[in-house]
């Protein structure tokens, strides 16, 4: 994976909250609210690269994320910024 560009942004304090308020509501951190808003946006406009890399998909990354399992999340994929349940049938 390429390595991830830090960017500083200056926001409203109220904007701030507001943005932090609902990416904890969606179970995203603020960084991964703006990059979905972002990419959202870009998308919707025809500018999103082909060779933007995908999302990581909502929530705390798995304990085992990068050592080649599956994780906690199972047949859960991400489509869209969203999780879907793939087709498989996942117990726990």
């Amino acid at each position: 994976m390429a390595e991830r560009k830090g960017v500083l942004l200056r926001l409203d304090p109220a904007v701030h909250d507001a943005l932090a308020r609902w990416a904890a509501d969606e179970l995203r951190s603020t960084n991964a609210q703006i990059e979905f808003l972002l990419r959202r946006a870009l998308a919707d406009t025809g500018r999103l690269p082909g060779n933007a890399g995908k999302m990581r998909g909502r929530g705390r990354p798995p304990a085992n994320e990068g050592r080649g399992g599956e994780g906690a999340r199972g047949g859960q994929e991400v489509q869209g910024g969203e999780r879907v349940q793939a087709d498989e049938d996942v117990t726990d």
